[in-house]
């Protein structure tokens, strides 16, 4: 199985309705493009890059799952349009 492959196999598992995921190929790593279906949102997609190595690790479905859930949780705070100052 391609890199390519690999990512989009693990992607199929996972539908959001306020976000859309796409995974493309970036040299031997894959890029995964969080995008909102919210129109209007300032900064429109999220991208993260799994390495080479990272798709041939057997824990690769965790690590994905856990990637996804971090990047999800960021994006949507980097969203935010108006937030008090913390620390």
């Amino acid at each position: 199985m391609t890199p390519l492959e690999t990512v989009t196999q693990e992607l199929a598992k996972y539908e959001h309705p306020f976000f859309d995921f796409r995974a493309q190929p970036r040299g031997n790593d894959v890029e995964l493009c969080i995008r909102s279906r919210v129109p209007g949102v300032l900064s429109p997609e999220y991208r993260i890059t799994f390495s080479e190595r990272d798709l041939k690790s057997s824990q690769f479905p965790w690590t994905f799952q856990s990637l996804l859930y971090s990047c999800l949780t960021d994006y949507i705070v980097e969203l935010f349009t108006k937030a008090p100052m913390t620390g």
